[in-house]
């Protein structure tokens, strides 16, 4: 599928908290990542969802919206630490066809110019068919930061993964 520029992609933002999936905390990072995707104007969002910190939940909703759903791009917040539920990386890294880690170290390299926390986030990105999958921190601020890091590049990966044919430098 060799999708127009103009076009707007489809996305899904899946917020991974054990306490958000179970009503105890208000998701703050999800609704802000989608709010940065809208204002880009490139995006529309197709799906949202919060899902406990936990594999099978994690994968069942990644495969069902790139698989089934034809999501152009998803990104999940959440788990990407060192806590011991902390899963998503490990979780999304099976699922992908290819990896990018240019997305997550340019993510890393941002994150700690502010914070020397950085050094602890695992989150990975990469293509599972061709929809792009990126893990992103799960709280407000840090979710909100690193889509800033790389959102400028977002639109030509999907283009490109989608089969675009025009060149990178363009």
């Amino acid at each position: 599928m060799n999708k127009d520029r103009s076009e707007l992609y489809r996305c899904g933002i899946l917020t991974i908290s054990d306490k958000g999936s179970r009503g105890e905390r208000q998701d703050t990072s999800g609704p802000q990542l989608q709010d940065q995707l809208r204002s880009a104007g490139q995006y529309t969002i197709s799906r949202y969802a919060i899902v406990a910190d936990d594999p099978a939940s994690i994968t069942t909703t990644l495969k069902t919206w790139c698989d089934k759903e034809d999501l152009d791009l998803i990104l999940t917040t959440g788990g990407t630490g060192v806590s011991p539920s902390d899963q998503t990386p490990e979780t999304t890294l099976p699922l992908l066809d290819k990896v990018i880690p240019g997305i997550s170290e340019m993510m890393r390299m941002a994150s700690f110019q502010k914070t020397p926390n950085a050094i602890l986030s695992r989150g990975v990105a990469g293509i599972r068919q061709d929809c792009l999958i990126i893990n992103l921190p799960g709280s407000e601020r840090g979710a909100r930061e690193n889509l800033e890091t790389i959102l400028a590049g977002l639109a030509h990966a999907i283009y490109k993964i989608k089969g675009g044919s025009k060149d990178c430098g363009s």
